[in-house]
């Protein structure tokens, strides 16, 4: 090992402490986070930067779990997560496999087809009269049925189905195989690290779009989303002061003298960011993998 010199040493000093401290600004907001949500404010209120509770306790999400909207909204996100990433999926996947076939008539008028829209976007009121003559508004389809098929994750799945061998098409289509079967039972399980980042993609964007449900769902709260919900906590204290009081009458907070909603505002963002902040360290790699591809053509 090469030995360091005084100017290699100081810079890689000076390197760590810049990146120690870096990382330090970017993490605590989530630890003061954290730390305010298991935080019992009716014991001690929270002031100031914290690094730890001064009161730990669970008061906060019982209160939090204890109202039924939060529940219905959870379900509400996985079944629009899990329907809109199939239906992504399957949607997109097909379209790059069918527009990759060299023998389809009018492949360049489809794509162009698809990618006019794509740039040219009408605008919320258009939209809202579209999905009102649809009979989308209220309808939970209209979480999934307009972001059905995206440009983008087309253009993704092309690329990566450009870079399998012809000879493996090639070589199916000579023992019989017609392109279905080509589609389902070659390039789809060769194209997995493309379908995992997409499919990530897909439901980072359902987990967080909330707007959907505010222009879209006027008249009901059978359908919010977790998302939703999440900023009606952080907009409306009245919504956030009759969840004090359901949790109150359900015993899961003894009382309400001095107690602040500071904490249970706070244990609502740190459960609206659990389920993707532990689901992306397991999928990163796929990010590679799957958004790398077709860089190097050989």
């Amino acid at each position: 090992m090469t030995k360091r010199t005084v100017t290699q040493k100081i810079f890689y000093v000076f390197n760590v402490l810049f990146l120690g401290a870096l990382c330090f600004t970017i993490v605590f907001p989530y630890i003061n986070v954290l730390a305010i949500s298991f935080n019992d404010t009716m014991m001690a209120p929270a002031s100031g930067l914290m690094l730890w509770p001064k009161v730990p306790s669970l008061l906060n999400y019982k209160a939090l779990l204890a109202n039924e909207s939060i529940w219905r909204a959870i379900m509400v996100t996985a079944g629009r997560m899990g329907v809109g990433v199939l239906l992504t999926i399957i949607l997109t996947f097909s379209a790059a496999f069918g527009l990759t076939r060299k023998g389809l008539p009018f492949r360049k008028s489809l794509v162009m087809f698809m990618f006019i829209p794509s740039q040219i976007a009408g605008g919320l009121i258009p939209s809202y009269l579209l999905y009102n003559s649809l009979g989308l508004l209220n309808n939970p389809l209209v979480y999934v049925l307009p972001q059905g098929f995206a440009f983008i994750y087309y253009i993704l799945f092309r690329t990566y189905l450009t870079t399998i061998p012809d000879s493996l098409d090639e070589s199916a289509k000579i023992d019989g195989a017609n392109d279905f079967t080509v589609m389902v039972r070659i390039m789809l399980p060769l194209s997995m690290p493309i379908i995992a980042t997409i499919a990530l993609f897909t439901a980072v964007h359902h987990y967080n779009d909330w707007t959907t449900t505010l222009y879209f769902m006027p008249t009901t709260n059978t359908w919010s989303t977790l998302a939703y919900e999440l900023q009606r906590v952080l907009n409306e204290t009245g919504h956030m002061r009759a969840m004090v009081t359901e949790a109150i009458k359900q015993g899961q907070i003894p009382t309400q003298m001095r107690y602040t909603t500071d904490g249970l505002k706070f244990a609502q963002i740190v459960l609206s960011s659990f389920p993707i902040l532990v689901l992306y360290p397991f999928l990163q790699k796929y990010f590679i993998r799957g958004i790398m591809v077709g860089g190097v053509k050989e």
